[in-house]
């Protein structure tokens, strides 16, 4: 019999809970160990829409990048979204665990699956720490292209609707990558000798600064430089565990449009 406990032990192996950041809030964050999972259901998110599916579907257990839950929240109730979702949960017996900023610096986690799915060779992690090294950042090389080129290889391998970016004034060719809100760490990215930075949720003066800098800077979007992970993780959690039918969410998706 596969329990909550046994999937949580295995994630363990993949991002341990050590690779986090202190501010972070990780693993089983709803439901019980103990209980019997047949049935998975793995997204990016534990919104409304995901643990409704995990419902609909009969699992026992979603397993996400984000948390369910960043801050104590001061009531459980159905007006709010997260007390919704726990309530959800909680009436079908669903739990959630999540693994975070520590599947984003893990090897083999976000940042690393972010590189490969935009072709970067020679992937190293830029200040590398620890005994298996793991880090944040990742930085590879692509053929010497144009931005232009560069840019729609990018909208094409994310699946992006669209690209936020500033021109440095360089040809691409050294590359770093951050999935989600990485943006701060652009100085680590030109002290790698990078000539380009991919990330998410960049801010106005960001931009400017990296201008000024001479970096290309390319804002995919949270969603998309992230989501490339959750097949990956759905993949390693039916490797271990074939007994268990595991899913990807079919109906979560970035809920950012452009007109």
């Amino acid at each position: 019999m596969t329990t909550v406990a046994d999937i949580l032990a295995f994630l363990e192996t993949l991002a341990p809970r050590a690779m986090a950041m202190d501010w972070d809030n990780v693993g089983l964050l709803c439901g019980r160990k103990g209980t019997q999972v047949t049935r998975i259901l793995v997204a990016l998110d534990p919104f409304e829409d995901v643990c409704r599916e995990a419902e609909e579907i009969g699992a026992q257990l979603i397993v996400t990048h984000h948390p369910l839950i960043f801050h104590a929240p001061k009531a459980i109730t159905d007006e709010t979204s997260l007390g919704r979702c726990i309530m959800r949960l909680c009436r079908h017996g669903i739990s959630a665990i999540n693994a975070h900023t520590n599947l984003d610096c893990a090897p083999g986690g976000v940042n690393d699956v972010l590189a490969a799915r935009l072709g970067l060779q020679n992937i190293r992690i830029i200040h590398p720490t620890g005994d298996p090294p793991y880090g944040l950042l990742r930085c590879g090389t692509v053929q010497q292209q144009s931005l232009t080129t560069f840019l729609a290889a990018v909208k094409e391998c994310l699946g992006c609707e669209g690209l936020r970016y500033v021109d440095g004034g360089k040809p691409v060719q050294k590359v770093a990558v951050g999935g989600g809100s990485c943006a701060g760490g652009m100085l680590e990215a030109l002290e790698a000798g990078c000539d380009t930075f991919v990330t998410a949720d960049i801010k106005y003066n960001q931009f400017w600064d990296a201008r000024d800098l001479g970096l290309n800077l390319i804002d995919a979007g949270h969603f998309h430089t992230e989501n490339p992970v959750v097949a990956v993780l759905a993949e390693r959690i039916a490797g271990a565990f074939p007994e268990v039918q595991v899913k990807i969410s079919q109906i979560h998706t970035d809920c950012m449009k452009y007109y």
